[in-house]
């Protein structure tokens, strides 16, 4: 088993240090310096590191990690990701002897188009995949290809510790209240979140099962997010009609939220 230590970066970024006894992987360093800082601070040896997608807040500090310690990079093959060592394209299990741990590669192209997600020992790591109550937005993908992959990653078991690369949470609540505004667990998060925010504290991870819950991105089949979307465009013909339909809406009407 591994620990998993949040390591903030940019204004709302969260890198992921995996940690056992001195050995260390890192998901999607965007910036090197707090990563070599814990590195230093800890004595603590980089053993890998893992790219979800190809942005450059996500693999920007590759570079300078690797110069301060050579060490194998794991990424999307589809993609250019600087010093990949090993080219992933989903439906791989790795494992990662410092760690001990075998990792899920789970393709979820949507975001972008050889984005990758990780699953090890009931945590999940899913760049901009799955957020908070929301997900990534579609530079690359079709609204088809993003729902099979929050599909894919909703059928992880409920317990799964969600950890995504930002702090969108608020803000996605907000858009979810809009669509589903009767929703008594997303009404008892917002207030959870709220409180969190208010003194600081981060609201990542969440579980799978908190996301089925109250993000409506993994709702698309529920009749009242359904209706929420036939609500707000009451003379459409045809009407929504499946779940694809309503998250391609539900994700149009985010984008403008």
């Amino acid at each position: 088993m591994f620990n998993v230590i949040r390591i903030p970066a940019f204004n709302d970024n969260y890198i992921w240090l995996l940690r056992r006894g001195a050995a260390a992987v890192v998901v999607d360093p965007g910036d090197a310096q707090p990563v070599i800082e814990l590195l230093k601070r800890e004595g603590l040896s980089l053993a890998a590191i893992l790219i979800t997608h190809h942005h450059a807040d996500h693999q920007g500090g590759i570079p300078a990690l690797l110069a301060h310690c050579l060490c194998p990079v794991f990424g999307p093959a589809a993609e250019s990701i600087t010093g990949l060592t090993t080219a992933l394209i989903g439906g791989e299990s790795i494992h990662i002897d410092a760690l001990d741990a075998a990792f899920q590669v789970i393709p979820v192209p949507g975001h972008t188009l050889g984005h990758l997600a990780y699953y090890s020992a009931g945590s999940l790591f899913c760049g901009d995949t799955l957020f908070g109550g929301g997900c990534g937005r579609l530079f690359e993908g079709t609204p088809a290809q993003m729902l099979d992959s929050l599909e894919r990653l909703a059928a992880l078991p409920d317990e799964t510790a969600v950890y995504c690369a930002h702090e969108y949470t608020q803000a996605n609540l907000r858009f979810a209240q809009a669509v589903e505004p009767g929703n008594l667990n997303l009404q008892e998060r917002i207030e959870a979140v709220a409180i969190a925010r208010a003194q600081g504290l981060p609201t990542v991870p969440s579980t799978i099962a908190l996301e089925k819950a109250t993000n409506p991105f993994l709702r698309s089949s529920e009749a009242s997010v359904v209706f929420s979307v036939q609500n707000r465009e009451p003379d459409r013909v045809p009407k929504i009609s499946d779940a694809l339909e309503t998250f391609t809406a539900l994700r149009e009407w985010k984008n403008i939220y």
